[in-house]
Formats: structure tokens, sequence, C-alpha cells
């Protein structure tokens, strides 16, 4: 991945085979992605790289981020459900995303028809961040698969293991087995999670 900021925008993220080819997403949207990166610059935001990617910092805390890929450019907004969005313009980046958080454009010329509206969400990010505001936690158990119950009760050590763990590693998991259609796959991933579930970890956790 790259660490220098200029890099993305002139050969991309580099975390894949198209990096620095006329290919990369970034070469597709490098008008828009330009304008973007302007906007975050003129509104006052610190410019970093973080995981490859423009990452637009304030009093302390990430702000917004920009990426890109090959059907869409976006900025995504860090702790998003503090934000408003009068405008109606954030979207959830996939299912499982608990709250919209970025803004997508799907052309170049859209990043300079609401650049009011950026300015003013970003600006709205930055209060929140000056202020010390961060959205509350969410601590709400998920509904669990069925097969997922069962192991727990006919496993006394799993089901304290799988308690003892944060509420976004319990997701994990309901994410991943509810990701299954058929029952048995369901029951194979759990018996191939036990040992993660024991040390802690969440689904994706090596």
């Amino acid at each position: 991945m790259i660490t220098e900021i200029e890099d993305f925008f002139t050969k991309g993220c580099g975390r894949c085979a198209r990096f620095a080819t006329p290919d990369c997403s970034t070469r597709t949207w490098s008008v828009g992605l330009g304008k973007l990166r302007g906007i975050c610059r003129a509104a006052g935001l610190v410019e970093t790289v973080k995981w490859g990617h423009p990452c637009y910092m304030h009093a302390g805390r990430n702000i917004a981020i920009i990426g890109a890929l090959r059907g869409d450019f976006r900025l995504t907004f860090f702790n998003a459900a503090l934000m408003t969005d009068p405008a109606g313009v954030l979207e959830r980046q996939g299912p499982n995303t608990r709250h919209p958080d970025m803004i997508r454009f799907r052309d170049n010329d859209r990043v300079a028809a609401i650049e009011p509206t950026l300015a003013a969400y970003l600006k709205e990010a930055m209060g929140y961040a000056e202020a010390g505001l961060l959205p509350a936690k969410d601590t709400a158990a998920p509904t669990l698969p069925e097969e997922l119950v069962e192991a727990l009760d006919a496993d006394p050590e799993l089901a304290e293991a799988f308690h003892r763990l944060t509420p976004g590693r319990q997701k994990s998991y309901v994410i991943n087995l509810s990701s299954a259609a058929r029952r048995d796959t369901r029951l194979a991933r759990i018996e191939k999670f036990r040992g993660h579930i024991l040390s802690g970890k969440g689904a994706t956790e090596r």
C-alpha cells in the first residue's frame, strides 16, 4: 500500500495489481477525486494516508476518507452515526453497515455539483470532533442463527467464550453464518470457528 499522498492521485492505492496502470480506478475518476481532495483541503482538514487512501483529520480525529472503485468513487465519514444528513446524500456501504456513512459518485461532475453540501457535511463532522463527541456504542445483542444457538447450548465452554466477545465480534459470526444457505455449511463453519471463539477473536481475525 502507498504511504505518500500524491501516489494515490497519480498511481492508485497500491492494494491490487492495477496499481500504477491506466486501468487503476483512480485514473477513471481522476477529475472528481482531485476536486474532492480540494474541497477537503479547503475545509481545513489535515491530509494523511491511512490504509492506502487519503484520510482527512481534524482535532486529532479521522473525519473522512476517499476511495475509488471501478464503478464509483466515494467520500466516507467516520462516526457517521452522528451525521444529520439533511440533504439525504449519505448511503450505506453494504447491507451490514449500520448507518449511512458515504457519499457515492458515479460521475466526475457530481462533486462540483454538490460542493456546498460536501463543505457543510465536513464542517458538521469537524464540529463533532472539536466537541469530542462520539456515537453511542452499539450494545444490542445480535439475533443468533439457529445452528449457533444449538451449538452454544450443547457446549458450555463455547457459550461462555462467545458471550464474552464484544458485540462487534459476535456480529461477525452472525454475518458469516447467515451468508451460508445450507444448514450443513453453517454447522461446518461453527466447528471451524470454535478455536477462534475460544481465543476471543472475531470471524475475520487471524
